[in-house]
């Protein structure tokens, strides 16, 4: 998996100290309402597209060049979800520690753009299209907790409630 360069920089001069960084995750869903998911390299487990945003760039910039770098979808961001901040630390094989605040987005096919998935980057071994009830296992576990709020996010929206959620005291609002 590429670390970005100025995580690598950072890290001469911090060394494996925990690290706060600005990540997204995009579920983009097409037309039949299957979502895009890849098999992560680094654990076998199935993901929705996650990344972690260069300085300077806008979240909803980073999540349409995440997924195109590594599905090869051309996707727009429809709505941000949801802004939520990880509880627990991340280490890495390596001994990096780092926690995130994320961005999750909605994202639709852009008209016109590529719909045909395919391994883009070292970062994934498969990528395709799934429906809900049929998902590929094993669900990263991530995947498995943004897809909740994403969820809880469509079906607020189909009742008309069209916020943002967020998490204040572990609760969903």
């Amino acid at each position: 998996m590429t670390t970005p360069s100025f995580i690598v920089e950072l890290r001469e001069k911090i060394g494996h100290d925990l690290l706060w960084l600005n990540g997204v995750t995009g579920l983009v869903e097409d037309a039949e309402g299957r979502i895009l998911l890849g098999q992560r390299a680094d654990t076998g487990e199935w993901a929705m597209v996650y990344g972690i945003n260069e300085p300077g760039e806008q979240p909803g910039d980073t999540v349409v060049r995440e997924i195109k770098e590594e599905t090869g979808i051309d996707a727009e961001v429809t709505d941000l979800v949801a802004v939520t901040s990880s509880s627990e630390i991340i280490t890495y094989a390596n001994g990096d520690r780092t926690q995130y605040m994320d961005h999750s987005f909605l994202c639709r096919l852009k008209p016109g753009g590529n719909a045909d998935p395919f391994v883009g980057d070292d970062e994934s071994l498969k990528v395709g299209w799934f429906s809900r009830d049929n998902l590929p296992q094993p669900l990263a576990k991530s995947t498995i907790e943004r897809l909740k709020i994403f969820d809880a996010y469509q079906r607020n929206k189909a009742a008309g409630d069209v916020h943002a959620l967020f998490v204040s005291d572990g609760q969903l609002h």
